[in-house]
């Protein structure tokens, strides 16, 4: 309930910000209707090539950020903003951009192209608020939505080429602007207002952050576009207040997918947190209380309590050691303690008994991330238990360190070896294959019968 109550005030903060945020920009559009002498344009054609060129990055980036979470996540609100994003970014680029790049003034056919395309772009990104469905063919529909964005951009600039001389021009003074340009703007106005609405419900209902991004975005969209249709129309030569906006509102577009980026990054690393935890437990310690509880069930069926016992003692003193164990991987793993100063805990804990004597070097400054640490870890472990439970081995050296720009771990015993069969059909050894490649490191055991073991894992650079 307190989680609710927490999201409906924010909801409720966010809202009162939005109202605000709409007043305060259509107030500033009522002052230039009511006086057209402030609705000025500015002949700045290296400042409109520049606004126009950090709104098409702006727009790919956003593009190729929303591609990424559809590639993970599968929602098609993902796909449709992609795909509208890279519409727009596209259209401007073929149609606004690169045709003055040689400082030529831009094509009628092409001003109208562009226009078109961005209705389409903002058709997109207005639908998407609106789907709830997941695509189980993520790379099939995602390259579907990008060929299908370059055919309609391509059949909007062929629709804009076929009408050539009657369509109507953009240039004019305040009053004769023309009916299919108004319109035109009007219908982008209005797809805008449409995608605000969409993501404000959206926010309401679920409370994402990439939402509230999506529909601040939007609102500023929208006031752009509307300031376009009560502004005189002008060349690509020209800065207008709708511009200034326009930029302000891919900012926060590419802000907002930004942290929804990150977030999602956050959200995977929880849970992969998560199951590494369970994984460890799973492997560690859930084994010998299950060999507690077998022992117990034992007693109560009549089994010989003082050879059980005795099985019961070991599996309960071996849970508690593996519990001391799986807290300092975990800990060190978790930035709580030194990664060296665990590994050394541990193999003070493994030779307490006098059984085997290990040299333990770690090299200064060698750095492992958080996963390698607790992958590393286990990977010391398995080696060091079986040199002392299976190979009955004396002596045993880990080494951790780097050369020749690879970071590397060894462990080398000099107990009674394997044969290659032995080895392969382990399953500590397949335990250890698997935690080095989920580091991306590689893995190799040499082992001859009488002549001990030695395993090394290089790490990724």
């Amino acid at each position: 309930m307190r989680r609710d109550d927490a999201q409906r005030d924010d909801y409720q903060a966010w809202l009162w910000g939005e109202v605000l945020l709409i007043g305060l920009l259509g107030a500033a559009l009522a002052l230039f209707v009511a006086h057209p002498n402030l609705r000025n344009t500015y002949q700045l054609p290296q400042a409109r090539l520049v606004m126009d060129t950090t709104v098409m990055l702006a727009a790919a980036i956003v593009g190729v950020l929303a591609g990424i979470r559809f590639s993970v996540d599968g929602r098609r609100l993902d796909l449709l903003l992609c795909g509208g994003f890279c519409a727009l970014a596209a259209s401007m680029l073929v149609f606004s951009i690169a045709p003055v790049l040689g400082g030529h003034p831009l094509p009628l056919t092409l001003a109208w192209a562009g226009i078109g395309g961005r209705i389409f772009a903002w058709l997109l990104i207005a639908a998407a608020p609106f789907t709830r469905r997941r695509s189980s063919t993520r790379g099939r529909a995602l390259g579907e939505m990008l060929i299908g964005v370059a055919l309609v951009l391509g059949l909007t600039w062929g629709i804009a080429a076929k009408a050539g001389a009657s369509l109507p021009g953009f240039y004019g003074t305040e009053g004769d602007q023309p009916l299919l340009l108004t319109g035109a703007l009007s219908v982008r106005a209005l797809l805008a207002l449409v995608a605000m609405v969409g993501f404000g419900l959206r926010f309401r209902s679920r409370g994402n952050d990439l939402d509230r991004w999506l529909c601040l975005g939007a609102t500023l969209v929208l006031f752009a576009e509307l300031n376009y249709v009560f502004t005189p129309a002008a060349s690509s030569e020209y800065v207008s207040q709708g511009d200034f906006l326009r930029l302000l509102s891919y900012g926060v577009l590419l802000v907002g997918v930004w942290r929804a980026i990150r977030h999602a990054e956050f959200g995977r690393a929880v849970a992969e947190e998560r199951a590494r935890v369970a994984r460890e437990i799973h492997d560690g310690l859930a084994q010998y209380l299950f060999a507690v509880s077998t022992h117990a069930s034992m007693l109560e069926n009549g089994a010989d309590p003082q050879k059980t016992l005795v099985q019961l003692k070991e599996a309960a003193a071996a849970a508690q050691q593996e519990a001391r164990f799986a807290v300092l991987a975990l800990s060190s793993a978790g930035g709580s303690a030194p990664f060296d100063a665990a590994l050394r805990r541990y193999v003070d804990f493994l030779t307490a008994d006098g059984c085997l004597e290990v040299e333990l070097e770690i090299q200064d400054g060698i750095r492992l991330a958080p996963d390698e640490q607790i992958e590393v870890f286990r990977i010391v472990q398995e080696g060091l238990a079986n040199a002392r439970k299976h190979a009955d081995a004396r002596c045993a050296e880990v080494r951790i360190g780097e050369r020749a720009g690879e970071r590397f771990v060894t462990v080398v015993d000099d107990g009674a070896g394997f044969d290659e069969q032995e080895i392969a059909a382990g399953q500590g050894l397949k335990n250890m294959r698997a935690r080095a490649a989920s580091i991306g490191g590689g893995f190799r055991l040499v082992s001859t019968p009488g002549r001990g073991t030695a395993l090394e894992v290089v790490l990724r650079a």
